[in-house]
């Protein structure tokens, strides 16, 4: 790679973890430049209203929470630039990185933030009400079906625990399974069994959402054909994909793709490489969680920048 840019901190990834790590590397001034993915802000961008991160005690939309997150790093000097990273060698140093496959960057060191990708049907009509009645996250939405029924998509231990968090917010939840068995493990299972407002409908799929502004229901295919499922509610629980394929070459992951850190830090395998958000938390995957991490990257990158000067 021919070289044309020097840069100290390089965040590749926006959401509540890059900007956040973008807020703290700024004040300690480290001089970061983030890219920010082809889409700014990450997947929080996508959610209408979220009412549990803190200082938003009248609740916000994702988008302005970003934009906000996106100024008050702008505001410290960090350059928030649009780009998606395209190759990387962890080789070198300093790490070689090219953005859009053109402009060619070298960087002292690089915080990772570019989250990981809930996994949906694939349906028109689930991306139609993506926001106004289908979530991935029962943690972020399940608040505003309280009282409400809802359907769950799933049948891993994923399922089962927001099944059963949704179980103590709304009337009823209908757990859509494929299969005529759980996958999750015999502890989450008994907990689905033992809450009497989970109604199981094994061996369905799923055909369509059904709605006008908002969720109205769901469109399902059983053994004995078509029926409608009344919801005001379409949780998918069918797992994530960590946005980490750029980077498994150099650090090691587990077995679904999430980045390792070692624990207390984030610190990667490869000196100078730092990890934060969702593409490196397969277990809450929370924007507070993503921030704190950010955080945490940050500090990690200012305390290894300035034990390499000393």
């Amino acid at each position: 790679m021919s070289i044309t840019e020097k840069i100290k901190c390089l965040i590749i990834g926006s959401g509540p973890a890059g900007y956040t790590a973008a807020v703290y590397a700024a004040r300690a001034n480290l001089a970061p430049v983030m890219y920010t993915g082809m889409q700014p802000g990450g997947q929080l961008t996508t959610t209408t209203e979220i009412d549990n991160f803190p200082g938003y005690p009248q609740g916000v939309t994702g988008q302005l929470m970003m934009d906000d997150l996106r100024k008050q790093a702008e505001r410290f000097g960090a350059d928030v630039r649009f780009g998606t990273v395209s190759e990387v060698n962890l080789d070198r140093r300093p790490f070689a990185v090219a953005i859009d496959g053109e402009h060619q960057v070298e960087a002292e060191t690089l915080i990772i933030a570019t989250g990981a990708t809930a996994k949906y049907l694939g349906l028109p009509s689930e991306e139609k009400f993506k926001g106004y009645g289908v979530s991935a996250c029962a943690t972020c939405d399940g608040f505003f079906y309280r009282g409400k029924d809802v359907a769950v998509v799933g049948g891993g231990d994923t399922a089962c625990e927001e099944a059963i968090y949704l179980a103590g917010l709304c009337r009823k939840v209908y757990m859509i399974v494929r299969r005529n068995v759980f996958r999750a493990s015999k502890a989450m299972q008994e907990r689905v069994f033992d809450a009497p407002n989970i109604e199981i409908l094994w061996e369905t799929q799923v055909k369509e959402v059904l709605g006008d502004k908002t969720v109205t229901g769901v469109l399902l295919a059983t053994g004995d054909g078509e029926q409608k499922l009344s919801v005001d509610g379409f949780f998918l629980a069918i797992g994530h994909h960590p946005n980490s394929e750029l980077f498994c070459r150099w650090l090691e992951t587990d077995a679904n793709g999430y980045i390792k850190t070692i624990p207390g830090s984030s610190k990667t395998k490869v000196e100078g490489v730092f990890a934060c958000g969702d593409v490196q938390d397969p277990v809450y995957r929370q924007a507070v969680t993503a921030a704190g991490s950010g955080c945490m990257a940050a500090i990690d990158v200012e305390r290894y920048l300035s034990g390499k000067k000393h």
